[in-house]
């Protein structure tokens, strides 16, 4: 495999979540609406509020690691790749157990596989000796 493709797969990687962390975050007003309508004790509906966020921005910043690994891919090694990979399959994991197959959770689960195969198969990421 040339250094090419795995460094496509990971932008496109890079965009899936982008774009899955947008589509999350304009969802925020409806569920901030279902939380009201729940009539839940504050210290939860804010908890619930943050952690809808929260995952927005974990998928915006994963995406920002893959879009500088597609353009730089010397920053990282294989490894550090794969555990990049596992923030969206951990996410996707927790999705099935809690939600069901719900396509998020395939995507997430789709991207995590393509990002964890770029990182593996890229002759740009290096396995570096550990320094003795």
């Amino acid at each position: 495999m040339n250094d090419r493709a795995p460094r496509l797969v990971l932008a496109l990687c890079s965009l899936l979540l982008a774009l899955g962390g947008l589509a999350h975050a304009a969802a925020f007003r409806g569920a901030a609406a279902a939380i009201r309508a729940a009539n839940l004790p504050s210290v939860y509906a804010n908890d619930f509020k943050t952690l809808w966020l929260a995952d927005s921005a974990t998928l915006w910043i994963v995406a920002a690691l893959f879009a500088m690994l597609a353009i730089r891919p010397g920053l990282a090694t294989k490894s550090v790749v794969i555990l990049i990979a596992l923030v969206p399959a951990a996410t996707a994991v927790l999705i099935y157990i809690f939600v069901g197959g719900f396509y998020a959770a395939h995507l997430l689960m789709g991207t995590a596989a393509a990002a964890a195969f770029a990182g593996l198969w890229s002759p740009a990421f290096k396995v570096r000796p550990i320094a003795s």
